[in-house]
């Protein structure tokens, strides 16, 4: 179990399922897409993946940090799978994204079955949706980087994944 204290709007929530860390092997989860088509972690094998996770695609800072990282993805052209994940309905992932012009990243829902939430700790046992944070994994499915952000109302630190993902990348 996780045992990562954070808070949602300053409350207290707890975070289930398998704690991920650093150097782990990424186990494979099934989310879905736009299309409702079922997809997983080992359809992107061999490339360096970059997971920007959150809550809700419908709230300010989710936005910010979908179209953050959608900037950044453009910088590294097919080097890097930018996957953003939520436990959004597909369709609101799909209608953000068409009306921002997100574009480099691609948005995959974890709605279904919290499939990526369990396997890596970030399902918010309270309220049934992710946390906020960023994962890394390399091009061998390890992963190289974890934040999960112990107020889900900030923005993650986007400079330090995009340092560690230039190290990765070389």
């Amino acid at each position: 179990m996780s045992h990562h204290k954070i808070t949602f709007g300053g409350n207290p929530v707890t975070l289930i399922g398998n704690e991920i860390k650093i150097g782990d092997k990424a186990p494979n989860f099934n989310v879905i897409d736009g299309g409702l088509k079922t997809v997983n972690l080992a359809d992107y094998e061999g490339k360096v993946k970059l997971l920007s996770i959150f809550p809700s695609i419908d709230t300010g800072i989710c936005s910010m940090q979908t179209r953050k990282f959608n900037i950044e993805a453009g910088k590294f052209g097919d080097k890097v799978v930018f996957i953003g994940l939520s436990a959004d309905l597909p369709f609101a992932l799909k209608r953000f994204c068409g009306a921002e012009g997100i574009d480099n990243l691609v948005t995959l829902s974890d709605h279904k079955d919290l499939d990526f939430g369990n396997k890596f700790g970030f399902q918010i046992k309270e309220l049934r949706l992710l946390a906020r944070g960023v994962i890394i994994i390399d091009a061998n499915g390890i992963v190289q980087y974890k934040e999960i952000v112990s107020e889900i109302g900030t923005e993650p630190n986007y400079e330090a994944a995009i340092e560690a993902l230039k190290k990765i990348v070389g």
